[in-house]
């Protein structure tokens, strides 16, 4: 059994954490308001410009001739998976489940006949990928030095990628990251980003829109465009994504401190309790002796 010291030194030990917990679960909570507001207010965008996108693909007919980000190469060999993680922990089973949803695309791939490469973003989750595919690491995206995900890094990213893509180091590209719903749920989500999936026409209308210059020509311009929303959007969700799942570990993490210091406690108090018994006992058996 553990001396009293010891067990107040436990106790002490799981106060201080606690205070640590409780702290980054109100950092966590006020981050999560801003966050939820940016991811809210680019989705919007997002949809506006796929539905421009889907009136323009529905004018053209794609062909060798047609952008290559919407016609693609050809082939459907080789697949870069691009996985989007953040750069700190502390925050559940956020980072771990956009890893998984990508290792179970890689295998199911791979079972196909597929090629697999990674492109990362972010420093956790790349520990499992590594130690899973050593070899198929294509490129690494670094977030160390970024306060938030902002439409400068999906710039960069997006730019890189087509550069990768024009080089032919691939055929598809999917996105791995974290849809926000709320603080308590967010889904691992995968889409494909490059060839770019011609959009649907989501509504009819009758007017008649005439474009200057030629669809081709503008949706050559939106594609990449549209490249770097898709990334964004995804960045600002992985980030709230990310503020929502600290904010609830946190929680679980300072109520589960509480259980312990109450047991602990409880502990001490009836190991203080049988070393107080045990002292009157033998002082009365002393004074009896004499």
């Amino acid at each position: 059994m553990a001396s009293l010291k010891e067990l107040k030194g436990r106790i002490n030990s799981v106060k201080s954490t606690q205070k640590i917990t409780k702290a980054k679960q109100m950092v966590a909570a006020a981050k999560l308001r801003k966050a939820q507001a940016a991811a809210e207010a680019a989705r919007p965008y997002a949809s506006r410009l796929a539905e421009v996108m889907a009136s323009l693909a529905s004018k053209i007919t794609v062909s060798e001739h047609s952008p290559k980000l919407l016609a693609g190469t050809g082939a459907d060999r080789v697949h870069l998976l691009v996985v989007a993680n953040s750069d700190k922990g502390l925050a559940g089973a956020f980072n771990s489940n956009i890893v998984k949803a990508a290792l179970v695309t890689a295998r199911e791939l791979e079972a196909s006949g597929k090629t697999v490469l990674f492109y990362l973003i972010g420093k956790k989750g790349r520990a499992v990928i590594r130690r899973n595919y050593p070899n198929a690491i294509l490129a690494q995206f670094d977030t160390t030095d970024v306060r938030e995900p902002g439409y400068g890094e999906a710039e960069r990213i997006a730019d890189e990628l087509v550069k990768l893509y024009e080089a032919g180091k691939f055929d598809v590209a999917h996105l791995f990251y974290s849809t926000f719903k709320n603080a308590l749920t967010q889904t691992p989500t995968e889409q494909q980003i490059i060839p770019v999936p011609a959009p649907r026409v989501t509504t009819a209308s009758d007017s008649v829109v005439e474009y200057e210059p030629d669809e081709e020509d503008i949706l050559a311009a939106l594609l990449p465009r549209y490249l770097r929303t898709q990334i964004f959007g995804a960045l600002l969700e992985n980030n709230a994504s990310e503020q929502g799942a600290s904010m609830t570990a946190m929680d679980n993490a300072t109520r589960n401190a509480g259980d312990l210091i109450n047991t602990l406690t409880i502990q001490y108090n009836r190991s203080r309790q049988a070393a107080i018994t045990t002292e009157l006992i033998e002082i009365i058996a002393g004074a009896e002796a004499l």
